[in-house]
C-alpha cells in the first residue's frame, strides 16, 4: 500500500512559515494596541506602581543600584562614544588641515546620529532586558494568571506601567547622556590634543542647533516606547519554565536593537531628509 503525499510540500511548507510569522506580527500589534490604550487606565490606577518602576529603572535594584543604575551605565556607553568622536574626528581631521572642525563633530553627529543610537541600546541592554524577566518570571510561574483573576487590569498594570515609566525617565537619562557625550568629546580634543578651548568651544557652539537637540530627545522617547512595547510583549508571552524566560530576554533584546536602528533611520530621513538644517559657516 502507498502513502499518497501531498504535492508541492516545500510550497506548503513556505506557506505555513509565512501564515506563522504574519499571525505573529498581528498578535503583536493587538498587544501594542492594548498597551497604549491601557496607558490611561495605568496612569489612573497605578500611579504608585508608576513611580515604583521610575526609581527602579533610573536607579536600578539589587547590585545594578551599587553602580547608579541605568543613568551610569548610559553615561558612560555616551562618554566613550565622545571619546572616540574626539580621537577619530581630531585626526581625520587633522589629516586634511582642518583640525578645529572637531567642535562641529561633536555637535553635529554626536546629536543627530550617534546619541539616540547608544541611548536605545544602553535602554535594551538594562530596563528593557530587566523587564522582559521579570514579566516573563512572573508568567511562568502563573502570578499575571493570579492577577487577572483577582480583577487587576494586567496589561495596564504590568505592560503600560512600564511603558510610561520608561518615557519619563528616559528624558532626564539622556540629558544625562548628552552631556557625558559633549564633554568626553571637548576634554579628548582639548586636553588630550592640546586644542585651544576657544576654537573648540566656537565651532561647537556656532553648529550646535537648539533645533536638533529638541528632535534628538524626540527621537529618544520614540526609541524608548518602541523598546518597552517589544520587551513587555516578549515578557507578558513567554513560555517554557526559565530556558524560555532567557530566550525571551534574548529574542528581545536583538528585536529591540534592530528596530531602534530602523526607529532613527527613519526619523532621521523625515526629519532631515528634505532639509538638512545644515549650513557650513565659520
Amino acid at each position: 500500500m502507498t502513502v499518497a503525499r501531498a504535492p508541492y510540500p516545500r510550497l506548503q511548507r513556505l506557506a505555513r512559515g509565512w501564515f506563522v510569522g504574519m499571525t505573529r506580527i498581528g498578535l503583536q500589534a493587538q498587544f501594542y494596541a492594548q498597551t497604549i490604550k491601557a496607558t490611561g487606565d495605568a496612569f489612573v490606577h497605578y500611579k504608585t506602581e508608576i513611580v515604583r518602576l521610575i526609581a527602579q529603572m533610573s536607579m536600578g535594584a539589587g547590585a545594578l543600584a551599587v553602580i547608579g543604575g541605568t543613568t551610569v551605565i548610559v553615561g558612560f556607553l555616551t562618554m566613550s562614544v565622545g571619546a572616540l568622536i574626539a580621537i577619530q574626528g581630531y585626526n581625520q581631521f587633522a589629516d586634511v588641515g582642518v583640525e578645529a572642525l572637531t567642535g562641529f563633530a561633536a555637535a553635529y553627529f554626536n546629536v543627530r546620529v550617534i546619541a539616540p543610537v547608544v541611548a536605545g541600546i544602553g535602554l535594551a541592554a538594562t530596563i528593557g532586558a530587566g523587564a522582559t524577566a521579570q514579566l516573563g518570571a512572573m508568567r511562568i510561574n502563573e502570578e499575571i494568571d493570579a492577577l487577572e483573576v483577582m480583577g487587576v487590569r494586567s496589561v495596564a498594570y504590568l505592560a503600560s506601567s512600564r511603558v510610561m515609566a520608561g518615557v519619563i525617565v528616559v528624558v532626564p537619562l539622556y540629558c544625562v547622556a548628552m552631556m557625558t557625550g559633549f564633554l568626553a568629546a571637548r576634554f579628548g580634543t582639548t586636553a588630550v590634543y592640546g586644542q585651544s578651548t576657544g576654537v573648540y568651544d566656537h565651532y561647537f557652539n556656532t553648529f550646535l542647533n537648539p533645533t536638533d537637540l529638541v528632535w534628538s530627545f524626540f527621537q529618544a522617547i520614540s526609541i524608548s516606547i518602541v523598546i518597552m512595547l517589544i520587551h513587555t510583549y516578549y515578557g507578558f508571552t513567554a513560555a517554557g519554565g526559565p530556558a524560555g524566560v532567557g530566550d525571551a530576554v534574548g529574542r528581545a533584546v536583538r528585536t529591540s536593537l534592530i528596530s531602534a536602528v530602523f526607529v532613527v533611520l527613519f526619523l532621521s530621513l523625515a526629519i532631515y531628509g528634505q532639509n538638512g538644517n545644515f549650513h557650513l559657516a565659520a
